[in-house]
């Protein structure tokens, strides 16, 4: 059983390895346009451009989930609130009923 449970993990892990390294050899500058210096430079302030991109794409998403989160926690207090209200309204009630019928001096 441990020989099978080795294979699937050499397995798993040769094919993490292989999406690694076409990741990695994704990111490489290409080697094809270096003989050109206006192309590369022009790549590299697109490269700049879609990094910053990202880049503020990321921090909007980050704001996004906290203004949610933000906006949980308040509705949840303002809930709480209301219940707790309700709970002290019910009381009260509870305590006139009491005195309407007599039950309580």
């Amino acid at each position: 059983m441990t020989e099978i449970t080795n294979r699937r993990s050499l397995r798993f892990l040769v094919f993490f390895s292989s999406i690694c390294l076409q990741l990695i050899s994704g990111l490489a500058k290409d080697p094809s346009n270096s003989d050109n210096g206006i192309k590369t430079e022009t790549r590299a302030a697109s490269n700049q451009g879609t990094g910053l991109r990202v880049f503020i794409i990321c921090l909007g998403v980050i704001a996004l989930v906290a203004f949610s989160v933000f906006l949980f926690k308040h509705w949840q207090k303002k809930k709480r609130e209301e219940q707790h209200a309700r709970l002290l309204r019910l009381f009260e009630e509870d305590d006139e009923l009491e005195l309407e019928l007599g039950l309580r001096d």
